[in-house]
C-alpha cells in the first residue's frame, strides 16, 4: 500500500514536489530531491509515485487544446435544434446546457432544472435553477425555456428533433422559475429526452446562430461553418467547477490516417474515432492513450425503399443475408465490435429483443432472392466514404460476396467533405453512421418513423408509428418491452437499412489530457469532453 505522502512530506516540501511536476521534473530528478531530503530510495519511490498519481488525478486550470472531429461540413451549426454531426455536438455541448444532461449511465441528471415532477407522465412541473447567466449576462429564466422548447415545433426552423418535440403539446410559464410542460400523451422518459442534444436551452428570441449565447461552460469566440472554432472559458459558469481549459479548438480532419498523423506529431491533443487498427500504431508512439467506449454506434447500409433497386424486396434481403457479420467484426473492426441484427437498438438498452433470430450471412439463399429480383447481371452502384466510418471497407467485403452470386456491385468513393449533405439520405444506396441514443423512442423517433428526420431507407408503415406512439404511453415496464420488441422485429424484416455490428468507438489522446472517461451518449465523452478535462503539468 502507497503512504499518505502528505502525511510523511512537509506543506513545503509537498509544493515543491508538485511545484516540479508542474514544470516537467522528471522522475530522476525528483527522486534526487527527495533523496537529498534524507528519505530511503524505497520510500522515496513509493512518495512520488503516490505524489504524482495525487497531482494528475487533480484537475487544475489553464492551457490550450486542440481537438479534432471526424465529420464536418458546410451545414456545421450553433443551432441546437439543426443538430446532425458529432461536431455539432462538441460544439453546442461546450456552450449550452440542458434542462438535463445524461450520466454515464443514461439516467437523467438535474441541470438548468432543479426537478421534474409528475403525477401521470402526462404534465409536468419544471423547477428551474436560479443566479444562472447567458454569456451576455442576461438572466436564464422560463421565457427561455418556453422559446426554447417551442421552437422545435416549428417547421419552419427545421428542428432535426420535431418529432419528439410534437409529444409537447404545450409548455408555459407557471411561475418566475417554474415552467408547466403537457405532453400529447405519457411520457415517462421526458427528463431523459429533453437530456439530449437537441433541447439544450437558447436564449428568447434567438434566431441568429453565427455565434453562441448559452449558459455553458464556454464561451464562442470563433465559429466558421465546415472550418473549425475556438471556444473561451465562460468565468461565470454557473456549475462552479470547470471548465479547466482556457481554450478549446475543434475542427473535422474526416480522413483517419490524417486525423492519426495530427495526434502522433502532436499537432491536436485529442481525435475522434479512429480506425481499430490504428490502434497498435498509436500504442507504440508512446504519449497517447485510447479511450474505449462500447455504446450503440453503428455504421449502416442503407437502401432506399422508394427507387430502385431497393423498391424490390427481394433485392433488400439478398443484401443484408450477404454480409457476413462476423467477417466485419473481426477484419475491419479487429474485435472492436459486436454482431447486430438490423435493428438500431443495441443489447445495452433494457428492452433490447434478445429473441428476434439472427440474420446470418447466407449468400445460397440470396442467390435464390436475386433470382427472383430481376437485378441478376444489373450493375448497381452503392456509395461509400470515409465519413461513413469504415464503410469503404464494409463496401469491399459486400462487394465481394455479391460477386459469388453474380450480383455487380460497383462501390463508387466519394470525398469525406459533403458526403453527409450530397450523398446520405439521397443515394439510393449509401452508408450512414449513427451515435448511440439513450431510448428505444428517441431511435426509432428520429431514425424509423414515417414523418423520422433521418428516415434512412425513406421507410413508411402506419402499424409502425402506431406501436411506437402506444409504446410510449404504456407504463407497465413488460408490455412496453413487448411492444419495442415488435418494432425491433418489424425494423429487422421491412426496412431497407442493415445494421451488421454496433462500433465500439475509439478515441485517441495525448497522455497528458486527463478527465477522460467512456460515455454512453458517444465517442469523446459523449461529445462532452471540453467541460471536463485538463491538462497535466
Amino acid at each position: 500500500m502507497k503512504p499518505d505522502f502528505d502525511k510523511i512530506l512537509r506543506p513545503a516540501d509537498t509544493a515543491r514536489i508538485e511545484s516540479a511536476i508542474r514544470h516537467g521534473a522528471t522522475r530522476r530528478e525528483l527522486l534526487g530531491m527527495l533523496l537529498a531530503g534524507g528519505m530511503g530510495a524505497a520510500l522515496a519511490g513509493s512518495v512520488l509515485g503516490s505524489a504524482t498519481k495525487a497531482y494528475a488525478d487533480t484537475p487544475k486550470k489553464g492551457g490550450s487544446i486542440r481537438a479534432a472531429g471526424y465529420s464536418s461540413g458546410t451545414t456545421d451549426t450553433l443551432d441546437p435544434a439543426k443538430q446532425s454531426l458529432s461536431t455539432d455536438y462538441v460544439r453546442c455541448t461546450s456552450f449550452y446546457n440542458g434542462l438535463t444532461s445524461l450520466d454515464d449511465k443514461l439516467s437523467p441528471q438535474m441541470d438548468l432544472a432543479e426537478s421534474f415532477d409528475t403525477k401521470d407522465s402526462v404534465t409536468w412541473t419544471v423547477k428551474l435553477r436560479k443566479g444562472v447567466t447567458f454569456h451576455d449576462g442576461s438572466t436564464f429564466g422560463p421565457d427561455d425555456v418556453v422559446y426554447s422548447l417551442s421552437r422545435h415545433k416549428d417547421p419552419a426552423v427545421g428542428s432535426k428533433a420535431k418529432s419528439l418535440a410534437d409529444q409537447i403539446g404545450e409548455v408555459k410559464k407557471s411561475g418566475d422559475n417554474e415552467v408547466t410542460i403537457v405532453l400529447t400523451g405519457p411520457n415517462a422518459d421526458l427528463p431523459v429526452i429533453l437530456g439530449t442534444f437537441h433541447f439544450l436551452i437558447v436564449k428568447a428570441g434567438t434566431t441568429d446562430f453565427t455565434t453562441a449565447n448559452g449558459t455553458g461552460a464556454f464561451k464562442c469566440k470563433e465559429f466558421q461553418p465546415g472550418v473549425h472554432s475556438v471556444a473561451v472559458r465562460n468565468e461565470n459558469y454557473w456549475k462552479g467547477t470547470g471548465p479547466y481549459l482556457d481554450q478549446v479548438e475543434f475542427f473535422a480532419i474526416p480522413d483517419e490516417n490524417a486525423r492519426v498523423n495530427a495526434l502522433l506529431s502532436g499537432d491536436v491533443a485529442l481525435i475522434g474515432s479512429i480506425n481499430p487498427r490504428s490502434t497498435q500504431l498509436i500504442k507504440q508512439a508512446g504519449s497517447f492513450d485510447l479511450l474505449t467506449t462500447t455504446a450503440g454506434n453503428y455504421t449502416d447500409l442503407n437502401m432506399r425503399l422508394d427507387t430502385a433497386p431497393g423498391s424490390d424486396p427481394n433485392f433488400v434481403e439478398a443484401i443484408k443475408l450477404l454480409l457476413d457479420r462476423e467477417q466485419i467484426k473481426t477484419a475491419i473492426y479487429r474485435g472492436y465490435a459486436e454482431v447486430a441484427n438490423d435493428q438500431p437498438v443495441p443489447p445495452t438498452n433494457r428492452f433490447y429483443n434478445a429473441d428476434l433470430p439472427q440474420r446470418a450471412y447466407d449468400p445460397d439463399k440470396a442467390k435464390s432472392l436475386l433470382a427472383k429480383s430481376s437485378l441478376a447481371g444489373t450493375r448497381i452502384p452503392v456509395v461509400a466514404s470515409t465519413a461513413a466510418d469504415q464503410s469503404i471497407d464494409m463496401a469491399v467485403l459486400l462487394q465481394q460476396s455479391a460477386a459469388q452470386i453474380g450480383l455487380d456491385l460497383d462501390i463508387q468513393k466519394v470525398p469525406a467533405d459533403g458526403y453527409w449533405s450530397n450523398y446520405w439520405l439521397k443515394a439510393p444506396i449509401c452508408f450512414g453512421n449513427i451515435n448511440p441514443r439513450p431510448t428505444a423512442d428517441i431511435l426509432f423517433s428520429l431514425l424509423y418513423t414515417s414523418n423520422a428526420p433521418w428516415n434512412e431507407s425513406h421507410w413508411k408503415s402506419e402499424r409502425f408509428d402506431k406501436i411506437l406512439v402506444e409504446a410510449r404511453k404504456e407504463r407497465d415496464d413488460a408490455k412496453r418491452k413487448e411492444m419495442y420488441g415488435e418494432l425491433q422485429k418489424m425494423a429487422h424484416e421491412e426496412s431497407g437499412v442493415a445494421i451488421p455490428v454496433f462500433i465500439s468507438n475509439i478515441d485517441a489522446h495525448s497522455s497528458k489530457l486527463k478527465g477522460l472517461k467512456p460515455m454512453a451518449t458517444g465517442g469523446m465523452m459523449g461529445f462532452a469532453f471540453s467541460e471536463n478535462v485538463w491538462l497535466e503539468g
